[in-house]
């Protein structure tokens, strides 16, 4: 059994699609991030830089004691290796997805992240900040857009953590689209990936528990932890 510690953020949502689309079982535990749950000392057992989602496997390969694992990539790569599902078997088709796993903690996510923070967040508009994480936000769009030509998916004709970590980071901020035109087939592998029974669970257990409306100020404060607030 997995305990899924999840709040419907692009990171949380990596975790849920890999689950939904491979029926591992697992039981959810909500950490909501806008009243600090991430913070409180159970959960930084578990998650020590406080960020979410994380997972504890209670029946490890091993048969062994718990395993929990953060950070998003490093529990995809744990979960496929647990069920052997959703990674190549090829070693050059495996390579090239993680390179791409790899290539969204590193690029995709922080800067797209960066770039809602700036267009959405932020308190104040920084007109720098903002043209400059829009810029690296487009910029990393058309990488995608280049790799998906000719391919159905980012590792192949297969479907795997690759594309599980990069889809909820496009157009992650409704309050902030970008224009996705320029990027056909980007749009044609989103569509696809959206069109899947097992997102469209995903995302439906993630909006039971979004709130409407603008996030407040004591809620910014918790999740940027702004001093002076």
């Amino acid at each position: 059994m997995i305990d899924f510690h999840f709040w419907p953020t692009p990171n949380g949502y990596k975790i849920a699609l890999f689950l939904e689309e491979t029926g591992l079982q697992h039981t959810v535990k909500t950490v909501d991030i806008g009243k600090g749950e991430q913070f409180e000392p159970a959960y930084l057992a578990i998650s020590p830089s406080g960020k979410m989602p994380a997972i504890v496997d209670r029946a490890p390969a091993d048969g062994g004691d718990p395993v929990s694992v953060f950070e998003s990539g490093a529990i995809l790569l744990y979960l496929a290796g647990k069920t052997g599902k959703c990674v190549p078997r090829d070693p050059r088709a495996r390579m090239q997805c993680i390179e791409w796993l790899f290539w969204q903690m590193a690029g995709l996510g922080p800067l797209t992240g960066q770039y809602g923070h700036f267009h959405v967040h932020a308190p104040e508009k920084i007109p720098y900040a903002m043209q400059r994480y829009r810029n690296e936000a487009v910029r990393l769009l058309g990488v995608l857009d280049k790799r998906l030509q000719g391919r159905r998916f980012i590792a192949g004709e297969a479907y795997t953590i690759a594309d599980m970590a990069c889809y909820p980071w496009i157009n992650a901020y409704p309050k902030a689209p970008l224009d996705l035109t320029p990027f056909p087939d980007l749009r044609r592998w989103h569509e696809a990936i959206a069109q899947r029974p097992a997102t469209q669970r995903a995302y439906a257990r993630g909006h039971a528990f979004e709130r409407g409306g603008d996030m407040g100020e004591e809620e910014r404060k918790i999740l940027f932890r702004r001093a002076g607030m």
